[in-house]
């Protein structure tokens, strides 16, 4: 009776609070890929999960699907879902509070249900909490980042509902970042906090969903993962065809979130963000200076300008390619040559976990700190802490979800190349690729010859031939030898890209620490 007295209510209330983001009522905005939401994939293949079950739902005005309409509106005009409860994570379910502000639970005006908050009096359920419902269901958009809390959160209700004895679903959504990007400083147990929960790199690489996965090792609850449909880990936040909603104040758009890291490493130190999350710099720095250094190291998809705010020099980041830019490397760059050119210090944390200054919470460990105090270059700074990185990437590959794809990826012309088979490294380590989505986006026709098992490929002037385990191909007629050959594989022909570009006229250039091949 509630929910159909109060529907109208539940609508303006709803409009208001996605008043930053997509508007209800707008059509989906989904490509040609086919891309679903984990909450939209619920409705229609999982809704077992869900149906005729106390709801409790943690959430924020993120939490919206495609059309930018909200969960909360939607298991609450869904007359089989009884949503009995909210859980508000750092800001609020609304997203305006700002960055450390307590946030009070309270009852929903409209909805009449209790909102409870997650970062006031308590940062994880308490039984109480969670004693009227059957389900815990999780859906929020993250930014990538270890520091971000919104997956503390997440790591904070699970073992609660552990502890409790409640089943957890995540609604799984984008890494905005991409699932390719993995870098930074691997927190140590010392140093966990709820800027860091668990043993992650800055930048994990991983969706909401895998990182539940990846938590539950320690924790073993009864966890389900809803995934994205045409999500591919290759896949920036632009590929997706979603538009951004604010996720928290200071991340109103899509620099901010791939500016997050770059900029806002420098806690305590005098080094700080600004813009949100758009400079760098710090009081009494070169901007000409950082912007040199910055701009002459390896740093790709990214160009550093300078520009002064009053009395602090720094960078301004103009980022020129999504897929290549590493956001948490590029943070330890501008955070190294700030102390190379400025009177910057270094917190020291004590020997109590109270003790634990932030600077050293956030980068993970106090290692950094030191490599600072030092004077180590940003390369001797990556190189010290790769060791420990790469043990990650190991222990993380084991808690991917494989609808995404491989740890691999194609741009062609700026944009994600979409393939129905995934590309793999074959033994001459070259990347093997389904030939007709990597010809449609090079602009080329193609034909297969099933009785000669021939692929021809043509483009302006340019025809180039490949046979099936053939390491022998044919450019205007004329024979070139390669290390490796085409393939049939899942019943996909597959080509070798490097190959295949370069006989079209384009470059393509391998990005080994991302697996990313771009080709320009």
């Amino acid at each position: 009776m509630l929910k159909k007295t109060l529907a109208a209510f539940v609508l303006l209330s709803l409009l208001a609070l996605n008043s930053g983001g997509a508007k209800i009522g707008a059509q989906p905005a989904r490509g040609d890929n086919g891309f679903k939401l984990g909450s939209e994939v619920l409705l229609e293949s999982y809704y077992h999960l869900v149906k005729g079950k106390k709801v409790g739902l943690v959430t924020n005005q993120s939490g919206v699907n495609s059309r930018g309409e909200s969960t909360i509106e939607i298991f609450q005009g869904d007359r089989d879902i009884d949503l009995v409860a909210l859980y508000g994570p750092e800001h609020g379910i609304d997203g305006k509070a700002r960055a450390g502000e307590y946030v009070e639970s309270y009852v929903h005006p409209e909805l009449g249900i209790p909102v409870y908050s997650l970062y006031g009096a308590t940062r994880m359920p308490t039984e109480e909490m969670l004693r009227g419902i059957d389900v815990l269901v999780f859906d929020i958009q993250d930014i990538g980042a270890r520091t971000y809390t919104y997956i503390s959160t997440l790591n904070y209700c699970m073992v609660a509902a552990q502890k409790y004895g409640k089943p957890v679903v995540v609604l799984d959504r984008p890494n905005p970042l991409g699932g390719m990007i993995v870098e930074g400083p691997v927190l140590e147990d010392r140093f966990i906090s709820f800027v860091g929960v668990d043993n992650l790199p800055k930048a994990h690489g991983m969706t909401a969903g895998e990182l539940a996965r990846f938590f539950n090792r320690k924790i073993g609850t009864d966890l389900h993962v809803v995934p994205m449909e045409g999500y591919r880990r290759g896949m920036v936040f632009q590929d997706t065809g979603l538009e951004w909603v604010q996720t928290s104040p200071n991340i109103p758009d899509l620099d901010s979130v791939f500016g997050y890291m770059a900029t806002g490493l420098g806690e305590g130190t005098g080094v700080f963000q600004a813009d949100k999350f758009k400079w760098v710099g710090g009081r009494s720095l070169d901007s000409a200076s950082m912007a040199a250094l910055l701009n002459s190291a390896d740093l790709s998809g990214v160009t550093f300008i300078p520009e002064q705010r009053g009395d602090a020099g720094g960078v301004r980041l103009r980022i020129t390619n999504y897929y290549l830019f590493n956001p948490a490397r590029s943070g330890i760059y501008a955070l190294a040559h700030a102390f190379s050119l400025g009177q910057f210090r270094v917190p020291k944390s004590g020997a109590t976990a109270r003790e634990i200054v932030m600077f050293d919470k956030v980068m993970g460990t106090d290692k950094i700190g030191q490599c600072l105090e030092q004077g180590l270059s940003p390369e001797e700074i990556v190189t010290k802490y790769t060791p420990a990185l790469e043990r990650f990437k190991e222990e993380r590959a084991r808690y991917l979800l494989s609808d995404y794809g491989p740890q691999l990826a194609v741009v062609a012309g700026g944009s994600h190349v979409y393939f129905d088979v995934d590309p793999f490294i074959d033994g001459s380590s070259r990347l093997i690729v389904p030939f007709r989505a990597l010809c449609e986006a090079l602009g080329a026709g193609v034909d297969w010859d099933p009785q000669t098992r021939e692929v021809t490929i043509v483009k302006g002037d340019t025809r180039v031939q490949f046979t099936i385990d053939s390491t022998a191909a044919l450019v205007n007629g004329e024979e070139k030898t390669m290390d490796t050959r085409a393939v049939i594989r899942d019943g996909r022909t597959m080509i070798p890209l490097r190959y295949a570009g370069e006989y079209l006229g384009a470059r393509v250039t391998w990005y080994a620490d991302k697996r990313i091949a771009v080709i320009d």
